[in-house]
């Protein structure tokens, strides 16, 4: 089978696409006939080297998959042949990764895809859906009613972090950095987008929440404390997810006394029974038109080096033209 692996963490050129042996399910897992695989910033540590997860070579890239069930392992019994599935945590903790023809998914990473959401969109909803709603409800405790700020509103993470809110009953206000991106936020249902590179953020903030946000979702590597934690409200939670070498001030003056918390989280320290509400309301809020997952840009699994050096040049060194996510098509 065709395949996008590495032999050795690096660069995006470490990336090679060649032929592999097709894998064979084990007892528990299911074999998918991949059709859309979406990339994540943490497929770019892993692939550099950043994040030292234990790989087994040659590492097949790719954490988010979407496709359809070509054959089960003993033992399974959530699907059957010719099932639609997606799920994200691949590549992971040891895991073998999906940017490939064939891959081999435990059963209890996997999830049904609705039946009018194509693989694209099933794929670029996964890591980026559940970490919003992890983020949003395990962490953030948001209940209908309350007021969200996210930056990034029409990134992969930004755009269902936006649409979760408004799906949840609460208020959602976000920036983005283009007149295009903003239009996209109101699009997707934000009560307020704004452009950070022209507007008054602060002002604009503190008039659309005058008592402050119930939740701050921080999506940015370089988070400003100083900036965000005062604009939270009594009680008020901040999310962090993430920011590896960021070392912001913390304005302790202006947390503890107002009993605001910060949060901080990883998906991939959640299992997949933890994992399953954040899935099964992303499928119920899809079939019920209340989310729609961003496909940004697609490449073909032979310009698989193109895709995360993309992906590279817009997250980690903010060129600013994506907006949503990034996939590979294995079609």
């Amino acid at each position: 089978m065709k395949a996008a692996y590495i032999e050795q963490t690096g660069p995006p050129e470490n990336i090679l696409v060649g032929d592999l042996p097709e894998p064979e399910p084990g007892p528990g897992e299911v074999l998918i006939r991949v059709k859309a695989v979406a990339l994540n910033p943490i497929d770019l540590y892993i692939r550099s080297g950043l994040v030292a997860f234990p790989l087994s070579y040659p590492y097949v890239i790719g954490c988010d998959v979407a496709g359809t069930v070509e054959s089960l392992g003993a033992g399974c019994r959530k699907f059957k042949e010719g099932d639609r599935a997606w799920a994200s945590n691949q590549g992971l903790l040891g895991r073998q990764g999906v940017a490939a023809e064939y891959a081999c998914v435990a059963e209890e990473w996997l999830h049904h895809t609705p039946a009018l959401l194509p693989d694209d969109q099933a794929a670029a909803m996964a890591m980026v859906g559940i970490t919003a709603h992890l983020g949003l409800f395990q962490c953030g405790q948001l209940r209908k009613g309350e007021t969200v700020y996210v930056p990034g509103g029409s990134g992969g993470i930004g755009s269902m972090v936006v649409q979760m809110v408004k799906a949840a009953g609460g208020r959602v206000a976000t920036s983005a950095g283009s007149s295009d991106h903003v239009e996209i936020c109101n699009n997707l249902g934000a009560d307020l987008a704004l452009n950070y590179r022209t507007d008054d953020i602060p002002a604009r903030l503190r008039e659309f929440a005058p008592d402050g946000f119930d939740v701050w979702y921080e999506t940015q590597r370089e988070p400003n404390l100083e900036f965000s934690i005062p604009l939270l409200r009594k009680r008020g939670r901040m999310i962090l997810m993430a920011g590896r070498t960021a070392r912001p001030v913390l304005p302790l003056g202006s947390l503890y006394p107002r009993n605001c918390s910060i949060h901080g989280f990883a998906i991939f320290n959640f299992t997949a029974q933890e994992q399953e509400p954040a899935a099964m309301d992303l499928v119920r809020w899809i079939e019920e038109g209340q989310i729609r997952p961003m496909v940004g840009r697609t490449f073909p699994l032979a310009a698989a080096v193109e895709a995360e050096r993309y992906l590279e040049e817009n997250s980690l060194h903010g060129a600013g033209k994506l907006a949503g996510k990034v996939v590979i098509s294995v079609d």
